[in-house]
């Protein structure tokens, strides 16, 4: 983040090409706003007057917004909104909509992420070409992983509550699932 001292709240938001991290600076004396994402400043605003409100920002499309409001004397709650959801709603939801493999590939690591609710592929935060294909036991979706065949293989849980089970192979190799 930045070289100033008033880092004031630390956010890591999952989307599909990657984990953001968004850091935010608040001087309560002199009102000084600086928003980072990903290391790069978005926002600066050094003097203000009004030290509450809203500051509106963006990664690729999704629309973000950090509320600052008052919670007794000079103190400050600082919440993040992201697509109009609270920050702890919309980490949930992702965490239903998107399955995520982190694994070494040829000698660096690849992250590979499956939008449970679009069935796109995204491999290192680019969105890929896929062709999906009906198998006995469920469907695949094939796609090409730096010249290596892979495909995400789906299939039935037989149980309501666990749904469709989701799996990675790469050069006929099962990956790991990631925690994010």
């Amino acid at each position: 983040m930045g070289l100033g001292g008033d880092l004031v709240a630390l956010w890591e938001v999952p989307l599909n090409d990657g984990v953001h991290k968004v850091g935010f600076e608040h001087g309560t004396t002199t009102g000084r706003r600086v928003l980072w994402v990903d290391g790069e400043e978005r926002v600066h605003h050094d003097w203000m007057f009004k030290l509450v409100g809203a500051e509106v920002f963006e990664i690729g499309s999704t629309k973000c917004v950090i509320k600052i409001e008052p919670i007794g004397g000079f103190s400050y709650e600082y919440s993040l909104e992201v697509n109009g959801k609270s920050y702890k709603k919309f980490t949930e939801n992702q965490s239903k909509i998107l399955k995520t493999w982190f694994f070494p590939h040829f000698g660096s690591f690849v992250r590979v992420v499956l939008e449970k609710d679009t069935l796109d592929v995204w491999v290192n935060g680019k969105k890929l070409d896929t062709a999906g294909e009906f198998v006995d036991d469920g469907t695949e979706t094939h796609f090409d992983l730096n010249g290596q065949p892979a495909y995400i293989k789906a299939v039935s849980s037989g149980n309501r509550r666990e749904g469709i089970i989701h799996s990675l192979i790469v050069d006929n190799a099962v990956i790991a699932e990631s925690l994010e």
